[in-house]
């Protein structure tokens, strides 16, 4: 990506002009055309009538579906979208009819929702979860995760990108292994879309869950999930309802055969039109270009902290995104993020609650996340490092 192209990327991002954003693994900066797309429809909703609004918009609507299967290399009909990533995640997660004995198997790195739900599973059926062990990286070890294949295996969930830390999990060798073995691979997306070139029929996975809020720059509230055919000949959802399903007969019902199984009726057409803007500007500027944008700023943001004294940076893994996590030496995570947002910086925290498995095992403290996107600059990079350096010096 070249200068002109940064400059045009904030140009068409008002919030540049108002903030350091380091919070895109939270939430981004949407692009004007984004917030426009969202603000006309509510504005037609108001004057005609929501109904009416989104019959006006049937081919746009179709065409979200278009655009986010072009985004990871998949069919139209293999795109369910939600409300957020976690919705499309549990209504895969929880169409899998789990029995005393079956497998979960995860990774050290897995986030707190799916966590809970594993648990959750766990306690009211029987199911063990099983934490694959990580390699000298920090990533999932794929060796450990095949020593753990047997047929009590019923699925293998993991994160591909988590929210506390660079890493990005082997997730095409991890889809290796469960296609090899036969096993549903549930893949969570919701960090990795929008930074990453993400194809799923690379990863391998029969699910994957997106958010639009992070590195996709959409509108919160939104998300999509992809389902491979052989999942969805595999699995029925456990919530239907006039959408996902026809009532045939007064006492049958057939089930959508495409993604849409595991959509609901209601829906908000102005953030999912917001959605659709938000994948189209991504794929505007080409994702392989993005993702080397972003990996390179943040492998500049790693090397200027190291440098800091008392400042230690947590990222793990052999490949590295555009997440950044440190602390510094006797300073609380929440002093340093209030330090930064005086200078008009946005960072987030990121706590032992949100990923229990991976603090415990690295005893890590609560940590500042700062996740770069292609629109952030050299100057602001540098205000960040000078902000937290002030901190080190007394």
């Amino acid at each position: 990506m070249q200068p002109a192209d940064v400059q045009r990327a904030r140009a068409e991002t008002p919030g540049c002009a108002q903030v350091a954003h380091f919070n895109n693994a939270g939430a981004s900066l949407p692009p004007a055309i984004v917030t426009e797309t969202v603000v006309d429809h509510l504005r037609a909703e108001s004057l005609i009538g929501g109904y009416e609004a989104a019959a006006r918009e049937d081919a746009r609507i179709a065409a979200v579906y278009t655009s986010i299967a072009r985004l990871v290399n998949a069919d139209a009909e293999d795109i369910a979208l939600s409300d957020s990533a976690t919705r499309s995640w549990q209504a895969v997660f929880y169409a899998f009819g789990f029995s005393a004995g079956d497998k979960i198997l995860t990774c050290k790195s897995e986030y707190a929702s799916n966590a809970i739900a594993y648990l959750q599973i766990a306690h009211r059926t029987g199911a063990v979860v099983e934490v694959v062990d990580d390699d000298e990286t920090g990533q999932l070890d794929v060796a450990d995760l095949s020593r753990r294949i047997d047929a009590s295996v019923k699925l293998i969930s993991t994160t591909h990108v988590p929210t506390q830390g660079g890493l990005v999990n082997p997730a095409e060798e991890i889809g290796a292994v469960a296609r090899e073995a036969g096993i549903p691979f549930l893949l969570d997306a919701c960090q990795s879309a929008g930074q990453l070139d993400l194809d799923v029929r690379r990863l391998q996975c029969d699910a994957l869950s997106v958010t639009g809020r992070k590195y996709l720059r959409g509108p919160r509230g939104t998300g999509f999930g992809y389902m491979h055919p052989r999942l969805r000949e595999r699995v029925e959802p456990a919530m239907l309802d006039l959408h996902s399903a026809s009532w045939t007969a007064p006492n049958e019902y057939e089930v959508d055969l495409t993604a849409k199984r595991f959509e609901t009726w209601e829906r908000d057409y102005a953030a999912l039109l917001g959605l659709g803007a938000a994948v189209d500007y991504a794929l505007g500027w080409g994702m392989p270009v993005i993702e080397k944008r972003v990996a390179d700023l943040a492998a500049d943001l790693r090397a200027r902290l190291t440098g800091l004294p008392g400042v230690t940076v947590h990222d793990q893994g052999a490949r590295k995104c555009g997440i950044v996590t440190f602390s510094v030496a006797g300073v609380p995570a929440e002093k340093v993020k209030a330090h930064l947002a005086e200078s008009k910086i946005n960072t987030s925290l990121s706590a032992r609650t949100s990923a229990q498995y991976d603090f415990t095992a690295r005893n890590l403290p609560d940590m500042i996340r700062a996740s770069v996107h292609y629109f952030n600059t050299d100057d602001e990079l540098q205000l960040l490092v000078t902000e937290v350096e002030k901190l080190t010096t007394g």
